[in-house]
């Protein structure tokens, strides 16, 4: 009697704790969004994010309502997680060409970019993750198979697709210890992952982590990114105006940059011999960056717009247009990845390394498995600052054996980890959640 008496106590310990999870999450959403309308008022991409949203559902429901195909869902929280889940996305319309394919965004840096993608039929921002647009969400969208990628989870539209049936995989997932599943408070976060059907996860960590909560629907299939850029890199046209560049001078390219990043490669500039040149490529491209890259370079750059002969005069070339980063790095000597000396980390490290690019960086990388396992194997380097770089940027000019070294494992660890693509979609076809009509 008494384990008995205990055992109901902590049940209702745990579901009271539950509710209380639940409640505060439903206010964090409510506060999120009522902070960003305050924000809309003089942020740009809080408007985007609220105007985008406007009449949202409407929308769906009309253009929903004259859809007579089945469909297959896929969210992503921005533009690095759709690249992400993007091999999947695309190996499904060509196995399953008789669906139709809806593509989401939480944030406008996402949509803005791929509202007008071709490779699927509709793509929408997510409205926000209240209990009401979930349901009429998913009853318009009424899809056959829901994809999340990576992480952005939400409560209400995963409990809707479980009341309903719908399939839901996670994929490129991966786990820390230190994220909020794996805590006291983490209820809610747990309850959404038993709300999947399926998670795939990129490394074994991840799988204990899980387990070590009782999920065990889990699949290591690594991280689809390996085959995006693999695919890309051997399909991509020249640049001719880089071609004609990289025939002249080496090329230090600096992708998806924040100021903290522009700061350091201005530093080692004057360092630099005449046969180098950089070539910056802001993660933000509108015109205050832009404009803030100039103010730093002064006199010593130009923009690609503004480019037009096959020379450049200038030491450096700010990139003002988005869309074309993956296909400069093929010509870079040495590749700067933007974000690891901010609090965000560093952007994508294997849109470079694809190429077999020597790589550096800076210390905030310790998320990014790919970008922690080049530095293990050499194929990359951390600088925590401008000194530690030029002395990298001097060893590549200096001695062709070591930058030789850092390009073959750079280039040998991108094609030795393909193939999450087809390990997910095997599980899929093995389930049969999607007929081939």
């Amino acid at each position: 009697m008494v384990g008995i008496c205990l055992c109901l106590n902590e049940n209702l310990k745990n579901s009271s704790l539950n509710r209380l999870m639940l409640f505060l999450y439903r206010i964090s959403i409510l506060l999120y969004v009522f902070a960003l309308r305050m924000a809309s008022l003089f942020n740009p991409k809080a408007k985007l994010f609220i105007d985008g949203r406007k009449d949202l559902l409407l929308k769906i429901k009309a253009q929903m309502g004259n859809e007579l195909r089945p469909r297959i869902w896929m969210h992503c929280a921005s533009l690095g997680e759709f690249e992400q889940g993007r091999p999947v996305l695309e190996t499904l319309r060509l196995r399953y060409p008789n669906y139709a394919l809806v593509l989401t965004f939480f944030s406008p840096s996402g949509y803005q970019v791929m509202k007008k993608y071709k490779g699927v039929d509709y793509v929408y921002y997510l409205p926000t993750d209240i209990a009401d647009n979930a349901k009429q969400f998913v009853l318009n969208i009424n899809p056959s198979l829901a994809v999340f990628v990576k992480y952005d989870l939400w409560y209400y539209y995963l409990e809707e697709l479980h009341k309903r049936n719908v399939p839901v995989i996670l994929i490129d997932a991966i786990f820390r210890k230190q994220q909020g599943y794996f805590q006291w408070y983490g209820t809610v976060q747990r309850e959404m992952l038993g709300l999947l059907t399926h998670i795939f996860v990129q490394n074994k960590d991840s799988v204990s982590l899980l387990t070590s909560i009782g999920v065990t629907n889990v699949t290591i299939a690594g991280d689809t990114r390996f085959d995006r850029v693999l695919s890309v890199a051997h399909s991509i046209a020249p640049v001719e105006k880089i071609e004609q560049l990289a025939e002249r001078f080496k090329l230090i390219i600096a992708g998806s940059t924040w100021a903290e990043d522009e700061e350091l490669l201005a530093s080692i500039l004057p360092t630099l011999p005449p046969d180098w040149k950089l070539i910056i490529v802001p993660h933000d491209v509108d015109e205050p960056r832009i404009l803030s890259v100039e103010k730093l370079f002064g006199g010593r750059i130009k923009r690609w717009s503004n480019w037009q002969e096959a020379g450049l005069d200038k030491q450096v070339l700010v990139v003002d247009t988005i869309g074309i980063l993956l296909k400069l790095y093929r010509y870079a000597s040495i590749a700067w990845i933007g974000g690891g000396l901010g609090k965000g980390g560093v952007h994508n490290v294997l849109e470079a390394a694809v190429y077999g690019v020597p790589c550096a960086f800076g210390p905030i990388h310790e998320k990014y498995l790919e970008a922690v396992e080049l530095i293990q194997h050499k194929g990359a380097v951390c600088c925590s600052n401008a000194g530690q770089f030029n002395e990298f940027v001097d060893k590549i000019i200096k001695e062709p054996a070591f930058a030789v070294s850092f390009s073959q494992v750079a280039a040998s660890y991108v094609s030795s980890r393909a193939g999450a693509t087809p390990i997910i979609i095997d599980y899929l076809e093995e389930k049969n959640w999607l007929s081939t009509l």
